[in-house]
Protein backbone atom coordinates (compact mmCIF):
# COMPACT_ATOMS: atom_id res chain seq x y z
CA UNK A 1 0.00 0.00 0.00
CA UNK A 2 2.91 2.35 0.32
CA UNK A 3 3.13 3.08 -3.22
CA UNK A 4 -0.32 4.09 -3.61
CA UNK A 5 -1.35 7.62 -3.91
CA UNK A 6 -2.26 9.08 -0.36
CA UNK A 7 -4.07 12.62 -0.45
CA UNK A 8 -2.39 15.73 0.52
CA UNK A 9 -1.81 16.65 4.34
CA UNK A 10 -0.96 19.47 6.27
CA UNK A 11 0.46 17.22 8.93
CA UNK A 12 3.68 14.44 8.93
CA UNK A 13 2.49 11.50 6.65
CA UNK A 14 5.41 8.76 7.18
CA UNK A 15 5.58 5.28 5.61
CA UNK A 16 7.11 2.13 6.89
CA UNK A 17 7.09 3.30 10.25
CA UNK A 18 8.07 0.97 12.99
CA UNK A 19 5.53 0.80 15.53
CA UNK A 20 7.73 -0.60 17.68
CA UNK A 21 8.30 2.94 18.41
CA UNK A 22 5.54 3.70 19.53
CA UNK A 23 4.05 1.07 21.99
CA UNK A 24 4.69 1.03 25.42
CA UNK A 25 5.85 -2.75 25.26
CA UNK A 26 8.45 -1.37 22.46
CA UNK A 27 7.23 -4.58 19.91
CA UNK A 28 5.51 -4.53 16.50
CA UNK A 29 6.68 -4.13 12.53
CA UNK A 30 5.74 -1.20 10.63
CA UNK A 31 2.71 0.28 9.70
CA UNK A 32 2.01 1.12 6.12
CA UNK A 33 1.46 5.00 6.74
CA UNK A 34 1.27 6.73 9.83
CA UNK A 35 -0.35 10.18 9.82
CA UNK A 36 -0.23 13.16 12.44
CA UNK A 37 -2.70 15.40 11.29
CA UNK A 38 -1.81 19.02 11.93
CA UNK A 39 -5.49 19.70 13.31
CA UNK A 40 -9.25 19.04 13.06
CA UNK A 41 -9.75 20.02 9.33
CA UNK A 42 -6.59 18.54 7.95
CA UNK A 43 -7.88 14.56 9.52
CA UNK A 44 -11.00 15.49 7.81
CA UNK A 45 -9.92 16.37 4.67
CA UNK A 46 -7.62 13.11 4.25
CA UNK A 47 -10.47 10.78 5.35
CA UNK A 48 -12.54 12.16 2.93
CA UNK A 49 -10.15 12.21 0.41
CA UNK A 50 -9.00 8.77 1.16
CA UNK A 51 -9.88 5.68 -0.53
CA UNK A 52 -12.76 3.41 1.24
CA UNK A 53 -10.78 0.38 0.69
CA UNK A 54 -8.21 1.62 2.70
CA UNK A 55 -7.95 0.24 6.17
CA UNK A 56 -7.85 3.26 9.06
CA UNK A 57 -6.56 2.50 12.59
CA UNK A 58 -6.43 4.67 15.44
CA UNK A 59 -3.62 4.77 18.11
CA UNK A 60 -3.46 6.79 20.60
CA UNK A 61 0.01 6.25 22.77
CA UNK A 62 0.56 2.92 22.98
CA UNK A 63 -0.26 2.19 26.53
CA UNK A 64 -2.61 -0.93 25.77
CA UNK A 65 -1.12 -2.00 22.31
CA UNK A 66 0.66 -4.95 20.95
CA UNK A 67 1.31 -4.73 17.25
CA UNK A 68 2.25 -8.15 15.83
CA UNK A 69 5.91 -8.18 14.18
CA UNK A 70 4.56 -8.26 11.02
CA UNK A 71 3.03 -4.84 11.12
CA UNK A 72 -0.62 -3.10 10.54
CA UNK A 73 -1.53 -2.71 6.90
CA UNK A 74 -3.29 0.11 7.56
CA UNK A 75 -2.82 4.01 7.72
CA UNK A 76 -2.31 4.65 11.58
CA UNK A 77 -4.14 8.20 12.32
CA UNK A 78 -2.00 9.24 15.56
CA UNK A 79 -3.29 12.38 17.32
CA UNK A 80 -0.44 15.12 18.57
CA UNK A 81 -0.19 18.66 19.69
CA UNK A 82 -3.33 19.82 17.73
CA UNK A 83 -5.46 17.83 19.97
CA UNK A 84 -4.15 17.92 23.42
CA UNK A 85 -5.98 21.04 24.60
CA UNK A 86 -7.98 21.00 28.15
CA UNK A 87 -10.74 22.98 29.06
CA UNK A 88 -12.60 23.53 32.41
CA UNK A 89 -15.75 25.31 32.66
CA UNK A 90 -18.66 24.91 35.23
CA UNK A 91 -18.15 21.24 36.51
CA UNK A 92 -16.55 20.31 33.08
CA UNK A 93 -13.71 19.07 31.68
CA UNK A 94 -13.55 19.27 27.79
CA UNK A 95 -9.92 17.55 26.59
CA UNK A 96 -8.60 16.73 23.32
CA UNK A 97 -8.26 12.97 22.75
CA UNK A 98 -4.50 13.32 22.97
CA UNK A 99 -4.41 14.90 26.08
CA UNK A 100 -2.78 12.45 28.62
CA UNK A 101 -5.31 10.84 31.15
CA UNK A 102 -3.14 11.86 34.17
CA UNK A 103 -2.92 15.72 32.81
CA UNK A 104 -6.41 15.98 32.33
CA UNK A 105 -6.98 14.15 36.30
CA UNK A 106 -4.32 17.52 37.37
CA UNK A 107 -5.68 20.20 35.15
CA UNK A 108 -9.22 19.14 36.71
CA UNK A 109 -7.73 19.10 39.93
CA UNK A 110 -6.37 22.43 39.98
CA UNK A 111 -9.73 23.51 39.66
CA UNK A 112 -11.42 21.99 41.87
CA UNK A 113 -13.02 19.12 40.19
CA UNK A 114 -12.16 15.04 40.65
CA UNK A 115 -11.05 12.99 38.04
CA UNK A 116 -8.74 11.70 40.53
CA UNK A 117 -9.32 8.26 39.15
CA UNK A 118 -7.99 9.16 36.18
CA UNK A 119 -3.97 9.52 37.63
CA UNK A 120 -3.30 6.42 37.55
CA UNK A 121 -4.81 5.20 34.21
CA UNK A 122 -1.99 4.84 31.63
CA UNK A 123 -2.54 6.44 28.13
CA UNK A 124 -4.67 9.57 26.90
CA UNK A 125 -8.10 10.51 27.17
CA UNK A 126 -9.38 9.09 23.21
CA UNK A 127 -8.14 5.42 24.60
CA UNK A 128 -10.07 5.95 27.91
CA UNK A 129 -13.46 6.76 26.50
CA UNK A 130 -12.88 3.61 23.61
CA UNK A 131 -11.87 1.19 26.43
CA UNK A 132 -13.87 2.65 29.74
CA UNK A 133 -11.00 3.02 31.34
CA UNK A 134 -11.53 2.85 34.95
CA UNK A 135 -9.87 1.99 38.59
CA UNK A 136 -11.04 2.56 42.44
CA UNK A 137 -14.90 1.73 41.46
CA UNK A 138 -15.15 5.01 38.79
CA UNK A 139 -15.17 4.27 35.04
CA UNK A 140 -15.38 6.64 32.11
CA UNK A 141 -18.44 6.33 31.44
CA UNK A 142 -19.60 7.77 34.61
CA UNK A 143 -18.18 10.93 33.87
CA UNK A 144 -19.02 10.78 29.96
CA UNK A 145 -21.40 13.48 28.95
CA UNK A 146 -20.36 13.61 24.73
CA UNK A 147 -17.16 12.91 22.82
CA UNK A 148 -16.11 14.17 18.96
CA UNK A 149 -15.35 11.63 16.38
CA UNK A 150 -14.56 12.38 12.66
CA UNK A 151 -15.69 8.66 10.92
CA UNK A 152 -14.22 7.12 8.10
CA UNK A 153 -15.59 9.28 5.64
CA UNK A 154 -14.58 12.74 7.06
CA UNK A 155 -17.68 13.59 8.90
CA UNK A 156 -17.80 15.36 12.15
CA UNK A 157 -20.29 13.88 14.67
CA UNK A 158 -20.99 13.93 18.10
CA UNK A 159 -21.49 10.95 20.15
CA UNK A 160 -23.46 10.57 23.30
CA UNK A 161 -23.54 7.84 25.94
CA UNK A 162 -26.24 6.30 24.40
CA UNK A 163 -24.25 6.28 21.13
CA UNK A 164 -21.04 4.37 23.15
CA UNK A 165 -22.95 1.76 24.85
CA UNK A 166 -20.48 1.48 27.54
CA UNK A 167 -19.61 -2.10 29.25
CA UNK A 168 -16.96 -3.19 31.39
CA UNK A 169 -13.62 -2.47 28.86
CA UNK A 170 -15.70 -1.71 26.10
CA UNK A 171 -17.76 0.86 23.95
CA UNK A 172 -19.16 0.71 20.57
CA UNK A 173 -17.48 2.95 18.08
CA UNK A 174 -17.74 2.30 14.83
CA UNK A 175 -14.86 1.13 12.71
CA UNK A 176 -12.57 3.65 11.49
CA UNK A 177 -13.84 6.07 13.50
CA UNK A 178 -11.20 9.19 15.26
CA UNK A 179 -12.77 10.47 18.87
CA UNK A 180 -11.12 13.80 18.67
CA UNK A 181 -12.27 15.44 21.92
CA UNK A 182 -14.26 14.10 25.23
CA UNK A 183 -16.65 16.30 27.44
CA UNK A 184 -16.63 14.91 31.07
CA UNK A 185 -18.77 15.98 34.22
CA UNK A 186 -16.74 15.92 37.23
CA UNK A 187 -17.95 16.63 41.26
CA UNK A 188 -16.36 19.43 42.80
CA UNK A 189 -13.49 18.78 45.85
CA UNK A 190 -11.25 20.46 47.28
CA UNK A 191 -8.01 20.77 45.33
CA UNK A 192 -5.49 20.00 47.67
CA UNK A 193 -7.45 17.07 48.65
CA UNK A 194 -7.48 15.89 45.29
CA UNK A 195 -3.67 16.61 44.51
CA UNK A 196 -2.77 14.21 47.97
CA UNK A 197 -5.30 11.52 46.60
CA UNK A 198 -3.69 11.22 44.07
CA UNK A 199 0.10 11.13 45.28
CA UNK A 200 -1.28 8.74 47.56
CA UNK A 201 -2.65 6.65 44.66
CA UNK A 202 0.86 6.57 42.98
CA UNK A 203 2.24 5.61 45.73
CA UNK A 204 0.43 2.28 45.94
CA UNK A 205 0.88 1.63 42.05
CA UNK A 206 4.34 1.67 42.84
CA UNK A 207 4.39 -0.48 45.35
CA UNK A 208 2.24 -3.02 43.92
CA UNK A 209 2.74 -2.72 39.84
CA UNK A 210 6.01 -3.41 37.98
CA UNK A 211 5.94 1.05 37.10
CA UNK A 212 9.39 0.49 36.02
CA UNK A 213 8.84 -1.96 33.58
CA UNK A 214 8.37 -2.09 29.40
CA UNK A 215 4.07 -2.94 30.57
CA UNK A 216 0.79 -2.43 28.81
CA UNK A 217 -1.02 -2.02 32.25
CA UNK A 218 -3.09 -5.03 32.52
CA UNK A 219 -3.54 -7.85 30.43
CA UNK A 220 -6.57 -9.23 31.50
CA UNK A 221 -9.47 -8.09 32.42
CA UNK A 222 -11.23 -9.00 35.46
CA UNK A 223 -13.40 -11.87 35.29
CA UNK A 224 -15.55 -10.34 38.29
CA UNK A 225 -16.48 -7.78 35.46
CA UNK A 226 -15.30 -4.85 37.57
CA UNK A 227 -11.74 -3.21 38.80
CA UNK A 228 -10.40 -3.17 41.77
CA UNK A 229 -11.88 -0.58 44.04
CA UNK A 230 -8.62 0.19 45.80
CA UNK A 231 -10.65 -0.13 49.25
CA UNK A 232 -9.75 -1.79 52.48
CA UNK A 233 -12.41 -4.30 51.91
CA UNK A 234 -11.96 -5.21 47.86
CA UNK A 235 -12.78 -8.54 46.98
CA UNK A 236 -9.81 -10.52 44.99
CA UNK A 237 -11.65 -14.09 44.53
CA UNK A 238 -12.79 -13.10 40.83
CA UNK A 239 -9.29 -10.83 39.88
CA UNK A 240 -6.99 -11.84 36.75
CA UNK A 241 -3.93 -11.15 38.66
CA UNK A 242 -5.75 -13.99 41.97
CA UNK A 243 -6.52 -16.72 39.37
CA UNK A 244 -2.98 -16.36 37.06
CA UNK A 245 -1.25 -16.19 40.30
CA UNK A 246 -2.86 -19.36 41.65
CA UNK A 247 -2.73 -21.34 38.40
CA UNK A 248 0.99 -20.82 39.42
CA UNK A 249 1.76 -18.62 36.58
CA UNK A 250 3.55 -15.82 38.13
CA UNK A 251 6.77 -14.62 36.85
CA UNK A 252 6.09 -17.18 34.26
CA UNK A 253 8.36 -16.57 30.90
CA UNK A 254 7.93 -16.91 27.29
CA UNK A 255 11.67 -16.18 25.14
CA UNK A 256 11.53 -12.43 25.82
CA UNK A 257 8.19 -12.08 27.76
CA UNK A 258 7.09 -12.53 31.35
CA UNK A 259 4.56 -12.51 33.76
CA UNK A 260 5.24 -9.90 36.44
CA UNK A 261 6.64 -11.78 39.65
CA UNK A 262 5.22 -8.15 41.29
CA UNK A 263 2.07 -8.18 39.84
CA UNK A 264 0.78 -11.39 37.54
CA UNK A 265 -1.44 -9.62 35.59
CA UNK A 266 1.35 -7.71 34.16
CA UNK A 267 2.59 -8.89 30.66
CA UNK A 268 6.22 -7.53 30.36
CA UNK A 269 8.93 -7.26 27.63
CA UNK A 270 12.51 -8.04 29.86
CA UNK A 271 13.99 -6.67 27.00
CA UNK A 272 13.96 -8.72 23.68
CA UNK A 273 10.56 -9.96 23.41
CA UNK A 274 8.94 -10.12 20.49
CA UNK A 275 5.31 -9.59 19.53
CA UNK A 276 4.94 -13.37 19.32
CA UNK A 277 6.70 -13.91 22.61
CA UNK A 278 4.17 -11.55 24.28
CA UNK A 279 1.01 -12.72 22.74
CA UNK A 280 2.10 -16.28 23.14
CA UNK A 281 2.90 -16.09 26.79
CA UNK A 282 -0.51 -14.38 27.16
CA UNK A 283 -2.37 -17.55 25.25
CA UNK A 284 -0.35 -19.35 27.46
CA UNK A 285 -1.37 -18.40 30.58
CA UNK A 286 -5.55 -18.38 29.05
CA UNK A 287 -4.82 -21.95 28.76
CA UNK A 288 -3.63 -22.89 31.85
CA UNK A 289 -6.22 -21.00 33.41
CA UNK A 290 -9.12 -22.07 31.70
CA UNK A 291 -7.43 -25.94 32.69
CA UNK A 292 -6.76 -24.92 36.45
CA UNK A 293 -10.28 -23.26 37.02
CA UNK A 294 -12.61 -23.37 33.94
CA UNK A 295 -12.07 -19.02 34.02
CA UNK A 296 -11.67 -18.04 30.10
CA UNK A 297 -9.40 -14.58 30.70
CA UNK A 298 -10.34 -12.02 28.44
CA UNK A 299 -7.51 -9.79 26.71
CA UNK A 300 -8.18 -6.24 28.18
CA UNK A 301 -4.77 -5.40 25.44
CA UNK A 302 -5.72 -4.70 22.33
CA UNK A 303 -3.93 -6.76 19.63
CA UNK A 304 -3.60 -5.99 15.99
CA UNK A 305 -1.84 -6.45 12.64
CA UNK A 306 0.02 -9.48 10.79
CA UNK A 307 1.97 -12.38 12.76
CA UNK A 308 4.53 -12.44 10.36
CA UNK A 309 5.45 -9.66 7.39
CA UNK A 310 4.44 -12.21 4.72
Amino acid sequence: MTDMTLPPVRGTLTPQKPLSDLTWLRVGGPADWVFQPADLEDLQDFLTALSQDVQVFPMGVGSNLIVRDGGLRAVVIRLGRGFNRIEIEKGHVTAGAAALDAHVARKAADAGLDLTFLRTIPGSIGGAVRMNAGCYGSYLADHFVSAQAVLRDGSLVTLTAEDMNFAYRQSDLAEGAVIVSVRLAAPAGDSDALHNRMTDQLAKRDATQPTKDRSAGSTFRNPAGFSSTGQADDVHDLKAWKVIDEAGLRGATLGGAQMSPKHPNFLINTGTATAADLEGLGEEVRKKVYDSCGIRLKWEIMRVGDVTGA
